[in-house]
């Protein structure tokens, strides 16, 4: 099979990234890969089965720049299935890329754009994009031949809003290595308690929660301690809220790192915890559970799937700091809950990933279907 992923993961350009490892599995498990994604320079290079595709553009030019690029590749490599990254502004390129050639459309879906947070991140413009990025999908996915997505919370999300107008969905979850790194000690700190929070710093992700609830909590047990690994747009204004409520000693920006890196951190923390407004899946959240670290987070993703309140997580609502300061001061006190929820969340994310089998296999798979 030859099928085309158009993606927005520069990071595939890096041989030596995760993502080029994992272009490379799935080019082994379907036959013939190309991955096409937007880069300042245009970018031409072949890895084995694995083929990548560079197309110079801006933000505002990349759709057109990637429908152009990717139809000249169906036609070049007689590619037969097109999967993009999402149904947004990838998954209108591809769908415009294939109209009226052989190769079928199949669309991934990694997050929840139907969730109603979707459209009220916090921030004028975001929420501007994503209620234009939920229009395209509206054009995009009933035209999909295909559709994987990565939770039965996303499947539901799309039965609720088309019904029998798209083709049923798959559900195949974001791969996820079982092993996880060896622990590598956190900054210098005198904290007694401490937070982990991994995540892009965006305002869908809400860690102005975290910190309103972490001011809650140091009130009573000021050694408690935040760090948040992770960067964005929010992090000045998270900066500046840390410090207008007094807790700026008991937060530390630890800035970008490696997927890895953050996972050896969060070995070295006693909570793992996350505001979320959305998510497809949750990938930290598993990778916290592998770390044997108990779980504060809201109900998104996997969590209501997987991860269960008060069984293998301490679940708050979304925009609810009160809730995650009760779960904080929970795990702060009560050191038999803390164990008990590290535990039963190691084993159920264990039992999950065991029950996934062949990631690669079953993408490539996935796309077969299409073909028959």
């Amino acid at each position: 099979m030859r099928a085309l992923f158009v993606y927005a993961y520069p990071l595939i350009f890096d041989a030596r990234s995760a993502d080029r490892a994992r272009m490379r599995a799935y080019a082994g498990a379907i036959g013939e890969l190309h991955v096409l994604s937007a880069l300042p320079h245009p970018h031409e290079e072949q890895d084995g089965k694995l083929y990548l595709h560079g197309v110079a553009a801006s933000r505002l030019t990349r759709p057109r720049a990637l429908k152009k690029r990717a139809r000249e590749l169906i036609q070049q490599y007689s590619i037969e299935v097109v999967s993009a990254q999402d149904p947004f502004e990838e998954g209108w390129a591809a769908m415009k890329a294939v109209r009226g050639t052989n190769a079928k459309l199949h669309v991934q879906l990694h997050t929840d754009p139907f969730s109603p947070w979707y459209v009220r991140t916090g921030n004028a413009r975001m929420s501007f994009l994503n209620r234009i990025r939920r229009r395209l999908a509206d054009n995009v996915l009933p035209a999909a031949d295909g559709i994987r997505t990565v939770s039965k919370r996303v499947k539901s999300s799309l039965a609720a809003r088309y019904g029998a107008r798209i083709k049923e969905p798959s559900i195949i979850p974001i791969a996820v290595d079982a092993a996880s790194p060896p622990a590598e000690p956190l900054p210098a700190h005198s904290f007694t308690f401490t937070l982990i929070a991994v995540s892009r710093i965006e305002p869908e992700k809400r860690i102005k929660d975290i910190l309103a609830a972490l001011a809650q909590v140091a009130a009573r047990y000021p050694h408690t301690g935040l760090f948040i690994i992770g960067d964005g747009r929010e992090r000045r204004n998270l900066e500046q809220l840390a410090r207008s409520l007094g807790i700026e000693r008991n937060v530390v920006f630890m800035g970008e790192r490696t997927a890895y890196e953050a996972r050896a951190f969060m070995q070295s923390a006693d909570a793992f915890i996350q505001a979320s407004s959305f998510e497809g899946y949750g990938m930290t959240f598993i990778e916290a559970a592998l770390a044997k670290l108990p779980l504060i987070v809201t109900d998104v993703g996997i969590v209501g799937e997987l991860l269960k309140d008060g069984e293998s997580a301490l679940v708050a609502p979304v925009a609810d700091p009160g809730a995650l300061a009760h779960h904080i001061e929970t795990l702060i006190e009560d050191n038999r809950t803390r164990s008990q929820l590290a535990l039963a969340a190691e084993a159920v994310v264990r039992a999950h990933l065991a029950a996934e089998g062949d990631h690669p296999a079953r993408v490539a798979a996935d796309l077969a279907r299409l073909l028959v």
